[in-house]
Formats: C-alpha cells, structure tokens, sequence
C-alpha cells in the first residue's frame, strides 16, 4: 500500500527525449515504474530507451497508451502548457520537476486545474517514490530507498534524501516520499499529503520536512493539532538564514514573521509534533517517537 503512485501506475514522460528526460526515464524504469510513453513535440514514432514510444502530442500518447501519471521534464518557458495539455486529456496526477517557472505560470496552472480532478505535485521537486510498490516517478535516487511504513514529505529534495538515508540505515523502510517542491507556490501542500497519509493504513508515522518561507508549516501545524492522529516529527531548516535573503529555494526568504523557522518550529510543538533539531537527528527522532507507541 502506498500513496499517489503504486504497481498500478501507468506513466507518460513529457520531455522524454532531452538529456534529463531520458536519463531519469531509464532510472525510472530500472526501479521497475511502468512507462507507457513519451512526448516530445517533434519526436513522435521514435523509441526511447529501446522500449518506450514516442509522441508528438499528450493527446496522441492518451488515445493510445491511457497513462494515468505525467512526469515533467519541459523546459521552464514551455512547463505550463505541458501541464495544462495532461489535465486536459484527463491525466490524475501530474508531477513537475522543473525548475525555473514563472510564478506567475504557476498561478495560472493552478486557477486552471482548480476545478479539475487532478493532483499536481511541484513544480521544481524531486517526484515521489513508494518502495514498496518499486514505482518511482521522479528524479530521487534508487538506492538509497527501502520499503517500509514511514511517510515522508517534505519542500526540499536533498533533505528528502537524507531523511530517506537515515531511515534505511535505520531499518526504517518507507510507505511512500512526496517531495511537494520549494517554489513560493506550488500544486499539493502539505496538508494534502498529510491527508493522504493519514488515511494509508501502512503508514505507520510521518516525517514533515519544512523550511524558512510562507506559512505552509503553520497551515500544517493547524490541520496536525485538528486532525493528524499518527505519530509525526519535523525537521525547520534555516534557522540562521539572515531575513530578506532568499537560502536555495525560490520559496525559501523570510518576508515577515510567519516566514521565520523559529515561528514554525513553535506552531508545529504547539500542534504537538516532535521537533527534529538538526538534519542528522532525522532517523533517531522518529525511531524514538515508535519505541514509545
């Protein structure tokens, strides 16, 4: 069991034949995702990787292969078409890995799916990954992975990484991981995939990784307090983070108090998640929380 994607997933690959596309489409396929097609405008009748065919349109790949999943890889100018053109042929989850879209374009992208049965994961994240079901769709690395009963999400992808390497060192394998993107706005929050979360029956307990920038970890911390009834813990990064400098992320810039990691660290306590302190403390904090159930 797991979240967003399963053995049931049927992925199209937008961008397939670009350098990242192709390189991450095979990595894909070694994890054992099931890749239905590719798109790439210009492309179409052509053969990735020996086995994946090529289109020219989502509407072409749809009508032919009926892929339920969309994995992005379209150069920023281009991504919110691409993301508007899987919507529109019915696609249910579209996750973005581009990096560089205008907020604006995102904005947009969201006002047109408001009313659309579709999940939108990123834009500018690392994808999502449930060992278990071995079906990544995404960017993270194979190995590090193990199959298990711990959720993860989190805004930044790197950390999302070293969460995931501490738990499998642990042998605290993994449910499903969500890397939700760290642009200032993007499709599923946290609180989305918390709600899934919470309604996986193989998810045992929740690792929340968050960081300076908006409210999306006091918006959490709210729906946690209400709603959450798993044990869950939460890394803050960039407590040190100097207030009007932007730290990695388009999204990560203190712009007033709500932004600060202290103020979120003190929501989520307040909400009753543990505290993680410091990123080397992610896979000891949670086992701690399970030795005590």
């Amino acid at each position: 069991m797991s979240i967003l994607v399963n053995k049931e997933t049927r992925l199209l690959i937008q961008g397939a034949t670009g350098r990242e596309g192709r390189f991450h489409s095979s990595k894909c396929l070694d994890y054992g995702t099931n890749i239905v097609a590719g798109v790439t405008p210009g492309h179409g009748g052509e053969v990735l990787l020996g086995k994946i065919p090529v289109y020219n349109t989502v509407r072409e790949a749809f009508t032919d292969t009926n892929p339920n999943t969309s994995l992005i890889f379209v150069p920023p100018r281009f991504a919110a078409d691409a993301m508007i053109e899987a919507a529109d042929v019915g696609i249910g989850l579209i996750v973005c890995i581009t990096e560089g879209i205008p907020v604006r374009d995102t904005v947009r992208v969201l006002s047109y799916l408001r009313n659309k049965n579709v999940i939108l994961i990123g834009p500018n994240c690392p994808g999502v990954i449930s060992p278990g079901d071995q079906c990544k769709v995404g960017i993270m690395p194979n190995d590090i992975h193990a199959p298990g009963r711990i959720g993860v999400v989190s805004r930044s992808g790197t950390l999302t990484y070293e969460a995931v390497f501490q738990l499998t060192m642990l042998d605290l394998g993994q449910s499903t991981c969500v890397g939700i993107g760290g642009d200032p706005v993007v499709g599923a929050s946290f609180i989305d995939i918390l709600r899934l979360f919470k309604e996986d029956e193989t998810t045992d307990a929740v690792i929340m990784i968050g960081e300076i920038g908006g409210s999306a970890e006091q918006l959490a911390a709210e729906y946690i307090k209400d709603e959450f009834d798993k044990p869950i813990a939460s890394l803050i990064v960039g407590q040190s983070a100097p207030p009007g400098r932007r730290m990695g992320h388009a999204g990560a810039i203190v712009t007033g108090n709500d932004a600060l990691a202290s103020e979120k660290i003190k929501a989520l306590s307040s909400a009753g998640v543990a505290i993680i302190p410091r990123p080397g403390d992610i896979g000891e904090t949670i086992k701690e929380i399970l030795k005590g159930r």
